[in-house]
């Protein structure tokens, strides 16, 4: 999941990625000297949804941020059909939490991205991505950037 301002380019002082995992740490290096802040796997379930998504409120301030939520943040428990599926990810359940934690939040637009259902006969991943992508949607509906139309 990565949240950034989005004010025509993003800002890295306002960007979080989040459920980062396997043993790659060179990948993250831009992500570093660049100020994003990146919450390891390990510490989201240290913080738990919740202290994750005081974070993120944090981070992103009233700034306009663009959420992408990567279906491989999942544990492949719960989303086996994705390009990356690596183990020890979140659950379902606390993705929605994250995500509904954010209501609210300045969103602008917003991704689902890295759903592969052929690589999932049993369509789990599809169900996590449509009822993620509700929650996301629903995040937008509440975003301050669009105000209800009379």
């Amino acid at each position: 999941m990565r949240i950034a301002a989005e004010n025509g380019w993003i800002d890295p002082q306002h960007t979080v990625q989040i459920g980062i995992r396997g043993g790659d740490e060179l990948l993250w290096e831009y992500s570093y000297r660049s100020g994003m802040r990146v919450i390891h796997i390990e510490e989201f379930y240290e913080l738990g949804w919740k202290g994750t998504v005081a974070e993120i409120r944090r981070v992103v301030a009233d700034t306009p941020a663009y959420i992408s939520f990567d279906i491989d943040a999942l544990d492949p428990a719960y989303a086996p059909g994705t390009g990356t599926p690596v183990s020890g990810g979140m659950t379902a359940f606390e993705a929605q939490q994250t995500l509904r934690g954010l209501a609210g939040l300045n969103f602008v637009g917003a991704d689902l991205v890295e759903v592969s259902p052929p690589w999932d006969p049993s369509g789990i991943t599809a169900i996590a991505g449509c009822y993620l992508l509700w929650d996301l949607l629903c995040l937008l509906a509440l975003s301050p950037a669009f105000p209800p139309h009379a």
